[in-house]
């Protein structure tokens, strides 16, 4: 059960990843087509202000389409509307730490205005900190990578049967999103952020999207299969590589 709440915990933590994309697009005024809860084959959906939230047969994460008809399209929007609808992915993620920050603390030790607002926003501001801070180990000790698999097991590990293991670990892995989402590798928020820039430049830069895109994605695959690799390595007391 523990692996379920932790697998179900990294969904979560998803979904509100991209919950802050849909908000921070709608306040931009970019127009979203389709945000679904969940992927593949659809299950319900309701139509609001021109968007579809559609509920999906896998419910683990989610996404946000817009309302384009080609990439073309997109780049018609302003590069500072474009980054304001990147950039609400991570900030969703660390407002999510300071929630569960706050619900630990309040159930914990009272619902004092420390407890409710001052200690959480600290919890996140020093989390995130350290993890912004070891980003750099995994280029010199790319050992230590962890895939899905290892932190689904190591995350059930941690969480037991304890609701605050829980929400210190839907926390935790929220600010690692936070953080890894706003490297600037092209197929990250970080990495779109950067070439949305890059247009304030030269408009002609915005062709580099595409193809930095694809060695993005090869670059984020290759590293998946190797830290799925080393996960199946220690789940099976050996090692691969």
């Amino acid at each position: 059960m523990n692996y379920v709440l932790a697998v179900l915990s990294i969904g979560f933590i998803i979904l509100a990843h991209e919950l802050g994309h849909l908000i921070a697009a709608k306040l931009s005024g970019i127009p979203i087509r389709v945000f679904s809860i969940g992927f593949g084959p659809k299950l319900f959906a309701m139509r609001r202000g021109g968007t579809e939230y559609r509920l999906s047969l896998v419910p683990l994460g989610g996404y946000v389409m817009p309302d384009i008809d080609d990439e073309k399209e997109f780049f018609n929007f302003s590069v500072s509307r474009r980054i304001a609808m990147t950039i609400g992915g991570p900030a969703a993620s660390i407002v999510l730490p300071f929630f569960c920050f706050a619900l630990s603390d309040v159930l914990r030790f009272g619902p004092t205005l420390t407890n409710f607002l001052f200690a959480p926003l600290s919890q996140t501001t020093a989390v995130f900190m350290k993890t912004a801070a070891v980003i750099p180990m995994l280029f010199t000790h790319h050992g230590e990578l962890s895939g899905i698999a290892g932190i689904v097991s190591q995350g059930g590990r941690f969480i037991g049967m304890n609701g605050f293991n829980l929400l210190h670990f839907t926390a935790l892995m929220s600010i690692n999103l936070a953080v890894l989402n706003l490297l600037p590798i092209p197929v990250l928020d970080g990495g779109k952020i950067v070439m949305y820039a890059m247009e304030k430049i030269s408009r002609h830069l915005s062709k580099l999207h595409y193809p930095l895109a694809v060695a993005g994605w090869v670059f984020m695959l290759a590293v998946m299969i190797y830290a799925t690799i080393l996960d199946v390595g220690r789940l099976t007391g050996g090692k691969l590589l």
